[in-house]
């Protein structure tokens, strides 16, 4: 009797395993200022493993974020560590505690919030984070602590909030909406102060998927309002605009369209830049469109191998980047789905 009340326990647990790998060069041609010309290419490995009890019900994971430039040597990688409990329930309610990789986020956040180069370099949510998931949509919000205050490093932390639901055939209504704060250091020079910057963006979209010979397409508009402030002005600046994205894809080739017009989304940027503002400086422009045109090279469950040419387009400069990036996943469940099939 007292053997079966150690093993019922222990049979009921599972050992979860996961390996996410990415490579990416990305060569980007005639920017700004706020966006130079530069080349990023990097591999990115994160093995995981942890353990999961009662059916999935509760998981304990841990692993290691392995940024590397592709240089002659090892200088410039960086290495994040990931251990996070993750708690799942029938009714698709799950909560999160602890380093979570932000690739556990439902959707990824709209650039004009996060930039790409914060996928690069910062791939885990340092906080906490709560998820609905039902097959009429999803909501989610998560606490992200970016910086932790120091003698002369500043307190950063973000609070994200992602929605979208179907309400009546191909109609769909979501939106963002994310914080970012900035406090002063402890022995902060004079003239710093306290930072706030905060953005509303409400959304209608069209999911045409399947109505159509495209196998997937996607309109949406919504309205982005902006508020930011430095605490030593007794003002706070409120721009705002409009954003309309479309998305298509026909077999291997995809075609993404995003065109924001409106006041310039991230008055602070000049002084604060990705301190504060976490989206791309292109946002800091009143009309800006970027066209990405992608060919999926190898397209499965476990890899990812894509072929992009992207241009950006403001008031000002017209940038060009091209891309190739592939990423490999594979985790316990793919592999014993592939093992059960074979």
């Amino acid at each position: 009797m007292m053997l079966a009340c150690f093993t019922l326990p222990l049979a009921a647990q599972e050992v979860e395993w996961s390996i996410d790998a990415t490579v990416l060069l990305n060569n980007r041609e005639g920017g700004d200022e706020y966006s130079p010309d530069q080349t990023f290419m990097f591999t990115r490995l994160h093995p995981e493993v942890g353990v999961s009890m009662n059916e999935g019900e509760h998981v304990l994971k841990g692993g290691l974020v392995w940024y590397q430039p592709m240089i002659d040597d090892l200088t410039g990688y960086k290495l994040l560590p990931t251990l996070y409990y993750r708690y799942n329930r029938p009714d698709g309610w799950r909560a999160m505690v602890g380093l979570i990789p932000r690739s556990l986020m439902v959707k990824r956040m709209p650039r004009y919030m996060w930039s790409d180069s914060l996928d690069y370099c910062q791939p885990v949510v340092r906080g906490v984070m709560a998820q609905l998931v039902k097959p009429a949509g999803y909501a989610e919000v998560a606490v992200d602590w970016r910086q932790m205050q120091t003698d002369w490093q500043r307190e950063a932390f973000a609070i994200m909030f992602n929605t979208d639901w179907r309400v009546a055939g191909p109609l769909r209504l979501g939106g963002h909406v994310q914080y970012s704060h900035l406090a002063k250091s402890k022995l902060g020079k004079e003239g710093q102060h306290v930072n706030d910057d905060l953005i509303l963006n409400p959304i209608a979209a069209l999911d045409l998927s399947h109505r159509t010979a495209l196998d997937s397409l996607r309109l949406a508009a919504g309205a982005i309002i902006a508020m930011e402030r430095d605490r030593g002005e007794e003002r706070w600046r409120k721009p705002a605009g409009l954003v309309i994205t479309g998305t298509a894809r026909w077999r291997w080739l995809q075609l993404d369209e995003t065109f924001y017009t409106g006041q310039d989304l991230l008055p602070l940027y000049p002084t604060l830049g990705s301190q504060l503002n976490l989206g791309d400086p292109y946002y800091h422009s009143k009309t800006y469109s970027r066209t990405d045109l992608t060919a999926h090279v190898v397209s499965n469950r476990f890899v990812d191998l894509t072929a992009s040419l992207m241009l950006h387009a403001t008031d000002r400069v017209t940038g060009f980047w091209q891309q190739i990036a592939c990423r490999f996943f594979l985790d316990s469940h793919l592999w014993n789905k592939s093992r059960n099939r074979d």
